[in-house]
């Protein structure tokens, strides 16, 4: 994982939740934690990790914050945290 998705990473945990996060930048995140992520109907994604599932809207640009809300969740439930990966 580089310092770029580690980036992500720690403004997917940020408080206040954070409105200014690129849809892609999730995705590429998500890949470098090993996740496979597939495209689904309707402008979803369906990502699996560690063992665990979700699907989650696509966004167009900067990812709504109830939707940062639950990327953040999947990935506390997949035991990925942002102490475990420094800026």
């Amino acid at each position: 994982m580089n310092h770029h998705h580690s980036k992500t990473l720690h403004a997917i945990f940020a408080h206040p939740v954070s409105a200014n996060i690129d849809f892609k930048d999730v995705e590429h995140l998500l890949t470098a934690l090993g996740a496979e992520v597939e495209n689904k109907p309707g402008s979803r994604i369906g990502v699996t990790l560690n063992g665990h599932s979700a699907a989650f809207h696509h966004a167009h640009h900067s990812v709504p914050k109830p939707e940062v809300m639950q990327i953040k969740k999947f990935l506390e439930n997949c035991g990925v945290t942002p102490e475990a990966h420094p800026l």
